[in-house]
């Protein structure tokens, strides 16, 4: 299981586009010798159009910057967008262009669904905030709830580490070369202990991948709710777990444990909603308190327990991030950092969900009750099912001349 806990970081909770976007857009001005940033969408929209200036400017004055976005999540990005990022120096990667057939993107298997940014490798961001519009208020009904962190710290090595590795590993299979020995004895090597201690929070960087690392986001969870004495609240926007996650939620609220649980009442995707919902009556009828966030889509992928246990990240607690996709969860013991996310989510609960009770579920009969028959062994046996799926190896095209850069954008999107 990855990710080993590490003391000394400064972690500061960023709520939604409006907090996020301006610190990132900052510290990416200010870099003077790196930026990585992984995402799983970039739109060409004003948010879009802020990073690509800072960016540009960033390489322009002779900061190195790697750009690694989804083909699938970012995939009408115009030329001129991309061309005038690599002129200006930025090396653009692509994880696995998306397969287009009869006009609709068709590859959604596995994808990169990390949102990470490291500045220079003394500051990174890690969440569930994509670089687009609909992450801010003004975008009207359908933006979304979010959550992302900003640390400071020893961890800042492990995310910068993971970072530089995952690129180079991409870039060599997609130009077909295997790992040699001594540099996967050098890559296991930690990281220098050599940023400072700024703050009093341990916390540790989990990822999840097709390779050693399935499950590791999901077994932390399980393990916290396991240890939670007093308190979980769970928010997540895709809401459809293993059957293990459910137990273990399920015998929480059993033992006394106040189990919440906000879902998604305005979903992006109904069938979010219709899939979460098959599984009301079992949660609910164990004790577990369920709430539909009812302003507007909710996208954040954030928990707790008790009163040190906080989480932050892009994982989903659905098949695909559990399963399939590449995702990254920072996981925090502090305090102040658990207190600040439990009163914002609390305020959530309060003030904009709507709770889910037993009248509001019914009794189990008729079609519902094969229904919910049919999700319950779903979650069961998903997992396994995953490993029957196709899988690669996470290939990166850099994009670095005209051919990539068609291959990159959409056609006919000239800039908008």
């Amino acid at each position: 299981m990855s990710g080993k806990w590490i003391e000394g970081n400064d972690i500061r909770l960023l709520e939604n586009g409006e907090e996020f976007f301006p610190r990132v857009f900052a510290c990416i001005a200010n870099a003077k010798r790196e930026v990585l940033l992984e995402t799983f969408i970039l739109f060409e929209d004003k948010v879009g159009l802020q990073l690509h200036e800072a960016l540009i400017a960033a390489a322009r004055r002779g900061v190195q910057v790697d750009v690694t976005v989804d083909g699938f999540g970012s995939p009408d990005l115009s030329r001129h967008f991309v061309s005038t990022l690599c002129e200006a120096g930025v090396r653009l990667h692509v994880y696995e262009p998306a397969t287009v057939l009869f006009g609709r993107r068709v590859s959604l298997l596995r994808r990169m669904h990390r949102k990470i940014v490291v500045v220079d490798g003394e500051l990174a961001f890690v969440g569930g905030i994509n670089y687009s519009a609909d992450h801010l208020g003004d975008f009207g009904p359908e933006a979304k709830q979010d959550y992302a962190v900003e640390i400071r710290g020893p961890l800042v090595a492990e995310i910068h580490r993971f970072t530089h590795a995952a690129l180079a590993a991409g870039l060599r299979h997609a130009r077909g070369e295997e790992r040699q020995w001594w540099r996967n004895r050098r890559q296991m090597r930690p990281p220098a202990d050599t940023l400072p201690r700024p703050g009093t929070s341990a916390a540790m960087f989990v990822t999840r991948d097709n390779g050693r690392h399935t499950n590791d986001i999901e077994r932390h969870y399980r393990i916290a709710i396991r240890a939670a004495r007093k308190r979980v609240v769970i928010a997540n926007a895709y809401f459809f777990p293993g059957y293990r996650l459910i137990k273990e939620l399920r015998k929480a609220a059993r033992r006394g444990v106040e189990v919440c649980l906000i879902l998604q009442g305005q979903p992006d995707m109904p069938i979010v909603k219709t899939a979460a919902s098959m599984l009301y009556h079992h949660l609910i009828n164990s004790g577990v308190k369920v709430f539909e966030y009812t302003d507007r889509p909710l996208h954040g992928k954030v928990a707790l327990t008790d009163d040190e246990w906080a989480t932050v990240g892009s994982s989903n607690l659905d098949p695909l991030s559990l399963s399939l996709n590449l995702e990254a969860n920072v996981i925090i013991r502090d305090r102040e950092f658990n207190q600040e996310l439990f009163e914002r989510l609390d305020c959530l609960m309060r003030n904009s969900c709507k709770q889910i009770e037993s009248r509001h579920v019914g009794e189990l009969s008729g079609w519902k009750l094969v229904r919910s028959y049919l999700a319950f062994h779903v979650i069961r046996h998903y997992p396994s099912w995953a490993t029957w799926l196709p899988r690669h190896a996470p290939k990166l095209h850099p994009v670095a001349s005209e051919g990539l850069v068609t291959a990159c954008a959409a056609p006919g999107k000239e800039g908008r």
